[in-house]
């Protein structure tokens, strides 16, 4: 076990690597691999390293906080979601099923992980990889046995004898008082959480001295559904019951707060509903990109290029990913080749970048965040080693400036549609990527912006694969670089001066 240190000091990488961790399931996985219950605290020196592979720079560890023991009642009381849980699981057993790490009781790291000194030994050992740790934040609503509700109502959005009566699912008793269960304006309310109330001055406080206790245990947090609390939706999702609208964004006031004493902690929003430019103004340092991973599985090539013509200084905050907890694994979600031509996309552009655990092994069953065992699948050794170099290539060609990159083609050639690239360019090195996201072949003329091609032989190495190619400057200045991929094919192409002596770029 790594010895206990101190966390990582000073500013976060400006597009960090992000890999995400369901911490009771991993934990339980290494108790079972190692005969014994363990804790954070207890974990071995392998199984850090194991999440902690070149080119990560962040662990979130999805789900540390106390989970509600009423939410776990109500989710058992569901004859769909114990459905869910069988047909994954098959006989499911009391340690399975823990509650959601989405109803938070109380932001007390969970017993099961070792409390919190059990999170203070994860973030030591995090940090002594030179990772940073992520960990949850819920600031739309806690569980229906969270301590607030005895000790401060006034911090929720209330409801009457007559709402709990109409509308049963989505109120909740809470003594002599009735209480609204959290909501997205979408969808029906969650009837296993209480509703905070975003307006409310006294709620706010609270969230800001929640946060401040969570930035002396962590890096920074995932904040969840985070544009449900922006002013504007939250009106619309509540009207009358929350009173006027303040002045002041809710997230403008609580991460200005939090900043003043923790400058370096880091947001994250889960984002949807094209508001991540709204959040990121308000001091988000990451949103989510929700919109690039739906174009990614669904639109195609056209679609893709036209969400990557936005300025780069708003994609630089954007969390590019093809998995995580809320969505179907990649490994399902796509084919083989697929998945791994949609890894070299979000893994190559600028922003954040976000892997899901079990992703690299090409896990297909999505486990619920109410269930701490996986089922027994196979691991991909071909994908996982894939992963693995994509992560080094990824993490060594993503400095200085990214661009898109021009295709073009010729009369009897319209495939070039279908191949994105782009490059980037740091004072000591050049790279290009090219993605065929298509199950067609390929083919097109390609073309860096990069000024000083011409006069001299290049060599392309591809990260990926190991071919190397030789190329005139001279043509690729005038004509462009010709590239051909088969379906869902990729480059990533490192570009040096046949010399081997780097010229700097201007």
């Amino acid at each position: 076990m790594t010895s206990v240190g101190a966390p990582i000091v000073g500013p976060w990488p400006g597009q960090p690597v992000i890999y995400e961790l369901n911490a009771l399931a991993w934990v339980r996985s290494w108790s079972q691999r190692l005969g014994r219950t363990l804790t954070l605290a207890e974990l071995p020196d392998e199984a850090w390293d194991e999440v902690t592979s070149p080119g990560i720079d962040a662990v979130w560890l999805m789900g540390v906080w106390q989970r509600s023991e009423a939410g776990r009642v109500i989710a058992l009381a569901d004859p769909v979601k114990v459905a869910e849980f069988e047909s994954i699981l098959g006989e499911v057993s009391d340690p399975d099923v823990v509650g959601s790490a989405y109803c938070v009781a109380d932001y007390e790291v969970d017993d099961l992980l070792g409390g919190r000194s059990g999170l203070a030994s994860a973030r030591a050992a995090l940090a002594t990889r030179g990772v940073r740790l992520v960990v949850d934040f819920v600031p739309n609503h806690v569980s229906p046995d969270h301590p607030w509700l005895s000790s401060h109502p006034d911090r929720f959005v209330a409801g009457d004898d007559d709402d709990l009566e109409r509308e049963p699912a989505g109120f909740l008793a809470n003594g002599d008082a009735v209480i609204a269960c959290g909501r997205d304006p979408y969808f029906p309310p969650w009837s296993d959480v209480a509703q905070l109330n975003a307006f409310s001055p006294h709620l706010r406080a609270a969230v800001v001295d929640t946060l401040r206790g969570i930035a002396e245990q962590a890096d920074g947090v995932r904040c969840d559904m985070a544009m449900l609390l922006l002013n504007d939706v939250f009106a619309r999702t509540w009207g009358d019951r929350v009173g006027p609208v303040p002045v002041t964004e809710y997230w403008t006031e609580v991460i200005g707060a939090v900043r003043a004493e923790a400058p370096n902690f880091l947001f994250m929003a889960e984002a949807y509903w094209d508001l991540e430019s709204r959040l990121i103004e308000l001091g988000f340092d990451h949103c989510y990109d929700k919109r690039l991973y739906d174009r990614v599985v669904h639109d195609g090539a056209g679609a893709v290029r036209d969400h990557l013509a936005a300025d780069v200084a708003h994609q630089e905050h954007l969390v590019r990913f093809i998995e995580n907890h809320d969505e179907p694994r990649a490994a399902a979600a796509f084919g083989p080749d697929q998945e791994r031509a949609a890894a070299v996309v979000v893994a190559t552009l600028p922003g954040a970048t976000l892997w899901h655990q079990g992703q690299f092994e090409g896990r297909q069953i999505r486990l619920p965040v109410f269930l701490t065992r996986w089922p027994d699948e196979t691991s991909d050794d071909a994908l996982v080693a894939f992963h693995r170099q994509l992560l080094s290539a990824a993490a060594g060609l993503r400095h200085g400036r990214w661009e898109p990159a021009v295709t073009s083609g010729w009369p009897d050639n319209a495939t070039f549609e279908q191949l994105m690239s782009w490059t980037w360019t740091g004072e000591q090195t050049r790279s290009l990527i090219v993605v065929n996201l298509s199950d067609q072949p390929a083919s097109a003329m390609v073309h860096p912006s990069w000024a000083d091609l011409a006069g001299r032989p290049w060599v392309l190495d591809d990260l990926l694969n190991g071919a190397q190619f030789e190329r005139d400057g001279d043509d690729v200045a005038a004509n462009g670089l010709f590239v051909a991929l088969p379906p869902w094919g990729t480059h990533v192409l490192s570009w040096a001066p046949r010399s081997d002596a780097l010229t700097p770029l201007s």
